[in-house]
């Protein structure tokens, strides 16, 4: 026997941090009674409905998309806005691991593996996320250690990040900006810069871990393959 929130995040339907939420709204039926405990455990003959979809158990599918400014990360979206989960062609459920800004662009994985997804998406699995930034100005190296050290974001200090600037434009008075981060916050890179004095003017993610886009257009995507799967859970739980 397993954990609700667990069958239900393997079932593809949504990751695991979600599933517990949905348990604790109450709309998680298991043998057409609701459940609200997280700790609940069910096996494979027990009937679960999620808002009432009955969760099934389906092939794990793993893409990497390049997503373009301008696009929500969501399965869905209330305004009529196109989502990530439009960009990839599938009939499978999918859904994005972690989150993007509307005008972020760069690096996310969708895939229907909970398990996975809420490994990546846990800052004690300190997966790399690397961001290249936009900044105005020019960012010095005593801002660099501070971001590396350490800010205070919402009340509450980052983790450790590696920074470093990779080129400053005189004329626009401008600096690029490489950051790594483990943690996947609300805003997190917008509200670190912002933090010094710094505002972000283009955010792209480059590379999550060891994947990267460099090889994908704005838009473009491809599915990982068994070996790079299969390294994603090394590192996640190395």
């Amino acid at each position: 026997m397993e954990r609700l929130q667990k069958v239900i995040a393997n079932s593809g339907y949504t990751s695991r941090r979600k599933a517990e939420e949905l348990i604790s709204k109450g709309l998680v039926k298991v043998n057409g009674v609701t459940v609200y405990e997280l700790g609940v455990k069910v096996n494979t003959n027990d009937l679960i409905e999620v808002d009432g979809y009955i969760i099934k158990n389906e092939n794990k599918v793993y893409y990497l998309l390049n997503k373009p400014r301008g696009i929500i990360t969501s399965t869905s979206d209330d305004k009529g806005r196109k989502t990530v989960v439009d960009l990839i062609n599938t009939n499978v459920r999918i859904y994005p691991v972690g989150r993007l800004d509307y005008d972020t662009t760069g690096a996310i994985i969708l895939t229907n593996d909970g398990e996975l997804a809420n490994l990546i998406m846990h800052p004690k699995s300190k997966i790399d996320k690397v961001y290249i930034a936009k900044i105005n100005g020019l960012i010095g190296k005593s801002q660099l250690q501070r971001l590396e050290k350490g800010v205070f974001i919402d009340g509450k200090k980052t983790s450790k990040s590696r920074a470093r600037i990779k080129n400053y434009d005189k004329k626009t008075d401008t600096s690029i900006v490489e950051l790594t981060i483990h943690e996947g916050r609300n805003h997190q890179v917008k509200k670190m810069f912002e933090s010094l004095g710094y505002d972000v003017l283009k955010l792209k993610r480059e590379r999550i871990s060891f994947l990267d886009v460099n090889n994908l257009k704005s838009g473009e995507y491809r599915i990982l393959n068994p070996k790079e799967v299969k390294k994603l859970y090394n590192e996640t739980t190395k």
